[in-house]
């Protein structure tokens, strides 16, 4: 009865339920939840540890920012609570009008890396050499066998990977939300005289496929360039036919400020607890992830990882 009153306090006030139902959806920042409910901080932040007391929020540190979602049970009393809650949310005008302000923020995120990128273009492929990352490349690609099927390569950038891809006999949708960085990978493709890639304008969040479209999807540093990388998981998921697997390359969780700085990026790296979330959320199984220590040889960089998961047959 105790555990049964906690959840009726918890629910009971309507900022509480909107800050979860804002968080079931996506990880956000105390400032971004603010824009998103027009409240202060001070507010926001005393209805966050009040959730985080009740063990329903989840929260991490990137730099000088924290970042809140609701971890949601999976069943007893909590989640048959929340059910009832999101259902009697669906026709509230509240809600939908919290949901239009979240896409407003989320596309603020998306815009501050498509404008770095179109600053960029050409160039990056220069500015890009910090990552040393052509070994893990090519380990990431060994995931891949046999010749033949058709893959995407999410965030192609300026064609590298897609290339490398497409030498290999793959068949490869290249997806870029930057036009720069398309009509950089589309002149690369062309000096060296590669086919079987498609360039295709988009975002990772909506990918212009359909679903079970290729056989593999690949997202080869990108997510900590995205505003909601979960999201780009579930998509890649989608997308990607039964039995396929979906790879991801990118940071460990670090503390390297600078590279927001110097590179755009939006996130600082992501843990295997939360990588091993994303992919299961999305429907995947046989996840797997493999990391590989930082080159400290020329320039103090962070680890990176190979995360890969199976879409069920």
């Amino acid at each position: 009865m105790e555990q049964v009153q906690k959840i009726f306090r918890t629910l009971s006030d309507p900022t509480r339920v909107r800050v979860l139902a804002l968080l079931e959806q996506q990880e956000l920042a105390v400032q971004e939840l603010m824009d998103v409910l027009g409240m202060a901080q001070s507010r926001v932040s005393r209805h966050l540890a009040i959730l985080r007391e009740a063990g329903l929020l989840q929260d991490r540190r990137e730099g000088t920012y924290v970042f809140y979602r609701y971890s949601a049970p999976r069943d007893g009393p909590w989640h048959e609570a929340w059910q009832l809650v999101r259902r009697e949310l669906q026709a509230d005008a509240l809600h939908l009008g919290d949901a239009a302000a979240l896409e407003r923020v989320l596309s603020a995120r998306a815009t501050r890396t498509r404008t770095f990128f179109d600053a960029v273009g050409p160039e990056w492929d220069a500015l890009r050499k910090v990552f040393n990352d052509d070994a893990l490349r090519a380990r990431a690609v060994a995931h891949l066998v046999p010749s033949g099927m058709r893959v995407a390569d999410i965030g192609t950038g300026t064609g590298i990977l897609a290339a490398e891809l497409a030498k290999l006999g793959l068949r490869v949708v290249a997806i870029d939300h930057s036009a720069r960085m398309l009509e950089a990978a589309a002149a690369k493709l062309e000096a060296e005289g590669i086919s079987g890639v498609e360039l295709r304008h988009g975002e990772a969040g909506a990918l212009p496929l359909e679903r079970g479209a290729v056989d593999a999807t690949f997202a080869h540093m990108v997510l900590h360039y995205l505003p909601s990388p979960g999201d780009a998981i579930r998509e890649m998921a989608r997308v990607v036919a039964k039995g396929g697997r979906v790879i991801v390359v990118d940071f460990v969780r670090h503390e390297h400020e600078w590279m927001r700085q110097e590179l755009g990026v939006a996130w600082l790296g992501f843990g295997a607890d939360e990588l091993a979330d994303w992919f299961r959320d999305a429907g995947l199984e046989d996840f797997r992830c493999e990391t590989r220590p930082g080159d400290t040889a020329s320039r103090d960089l962070p680890a990176t990882f190979i995360a890969s998961a199976r879409k069920p047959a």
